[in-house]
């Protein structure tokens, strides 16, 4: 398995979320809602992110509905999601953490795609609803992976190192400036435009 999935993975997905950070508890910012990939410890807010990570591989963890979601923008620079659902909440893709409890009323009758390790109905034609569930799928059967290729892991390094230390929210609370363009306004014409069609003054007689 350790072929298969990262070191820091499991600890990325057993890591509480949005406590408050003992060392900046009076902060206004105190909730640690971010993760070291080098360090592979607890989470941490974002005044320990620019003190003690700052040069380090880091993934911000955003929450919907109570549960902890990740945006695809930043995850799949460092692990293959394939086989994952996605969602759009706020304009922003994302996919869950871990396995979300279920209904005990609800039924998968009808439902066209499941998840493989919870059962969970899923909206599109993936295996598992959640990174969780992707690792109980790969500790089964071995058939998948959260590796990314040789080539892209040279990618991987470059881009995860770079994230920038701009102040974030929540995302509910999100910018959607990265999501669209916006599009540009078309500049005004300088060609002289046509007044219409000149009326003589009727002839005498």
């Amino acid at each position: 398995m350790e072929m298969l999935v990262p070191p820091w993975l499991e600890s990325l997905l057993s890591a509480a979320f949005f406590t408050i950070c003992p060392r900046h508890r009076e902060a206004p910012r105190s909730e640690c809602n971010m993760f070291c990939l080098d360090c592979n410890t607890d989470s941490f807010c974002f005044y320990c992110r620019s003190t003690q990570h700052k040069d380090h591989p880091v993934i911000q963890i955003r929450r919907s509905s109570y549960h902890d979601v990740v945006r695809v923008a930043e995850i799949q620079k460092v692990l293959d999601i394939s086989g994952v659902q996605t969602y759009v909440i706020n304009s922003a893709r994302v996919l869950f953490l871990n396995e979300r409890p279920q209904p005990k009323s609800s039924t998968s009758k009808g439902v066209s795609h499941l998840c493989e390790i919870c059962g969970r109905s899923l909206l599109d034609p993936f295996r598992f609803c959640s990174l969780g569930c992707k690792l109980v799928g790969i500790k089964n059967s071995g058939d998948t992976n959260f590796n990314l290729s040789t080539k892209n892991e040279e990618n991987r390094d470059g881009m995860a190192r770079r994230l920038p230390l701009k102040e974030e929210e929540e995302l509910r609370e999100g910018s959607q400036q990265d999501m669209y363009k916006s599009t540009p306004i078309p500049p005004h014409s300088t060609s002289r435009r046509r007044k219409g069609i000149p009326h003589r003054a009727p002839l005498g007689p």
